[in-house]
């Protein structure tokens, strides 16, 4: 058995439900945040050309404030069945939900000619349209920042596999990891996907990028690195 221990780093109330997955699989696994949303003051466009709400974060509904009552004749077309859930708590009714991205969303599953509203944070990966899909886009929440406690950055003296779960979360992990002083070699990473790896740079002792980008698929992996 190895003497690992595995550590995600990622907002609630994903975090709670990563440690719940990791402790059903039997892992040595802990957490905390690095960063937490925040709500961003926004502008409802005009939306009588729109079709269908784009959404690849639940965050969207959870800190988009009381204009989201005013969407809520637009479906959503939602990155995953996690943000589904969130939108139909929210008074939505979900059209669509894929997974592997919102790109791949846009790649698979829009049907053309559809005019797209939107509701992102202020960090998102850009989307490039297929032909008759136009979108228009509102940041309606940011992440913001929090720095590693002494406690936190104790958990890195033993070999850890730390698991990322956004590019803004790895770059910030790292920032954090050359303040304190911990020495990187020590430390693996296990990441969503390849963008997130290279957010983190270079120094580690491992790197790898999920298959897909799922929670289990993540922690399965990290589970191999463990053994």
């Amino acid at each position: 058995m190895s003497a690992k221990t595995i550590i995600a780093v990622r907002p609630e109330p994903g975090l709670s439900s990563t440690l719940e997955l990791g402790e059903e699989l039997g892992l040595p696994i802990q957490g905390f945040a690095l960063s937490a949303a925040e709500p961003v003051a926004w502008q409802i466009p005009d939306v009588r050309q729109m079709q269908a709400l784009l959404v690849g974060s639940a965050n969207a509904f959870r800190h988009g404030g009381s204009k989201l009552s005013e969407l809520t004749h637009l479906p959503v077309h939602a990155v995953g069945q996690a943000t589904a859930e969130v939108a139909r708590d929210a008074g939505f009714k979900v059209a669509l939900s894929g997974e592997g991205g919102l790109q791949h969303v846009l790649d698979t599953l829009a049907v053309p000619p559809i005019h797209y509203l939107r509701l992102a944070g202020e960090e998102r990966i850009s989307l490039t349209p297929p032909e008759g899909v136009t979108i228009t886009e509102k940041v309606v929440y940011r992440m913001h920042e929090i720095a590693m406690s002494d406690e936190q950055a104790k958990l890195m003296t033993v070999p850890a596999i730390v698991l990322l779960y956004s590019a803004s979360s790895a770059q910030h992990f790292a920032k954090e990891c050359d303040r304190l002083g911990i020495d990187k070699s020590r430390i693996s990473l296990a990441a969503l996907g390849p963008r997130i790896l290279a957010a983190a740079g270079s120094g580690w002792a491992d790197t790898r990028a999920a298959p897909r980008p799922r929670d289990a698929e993540l922690l399965a992996m990290a589970q191999d690195m463990w053994q």
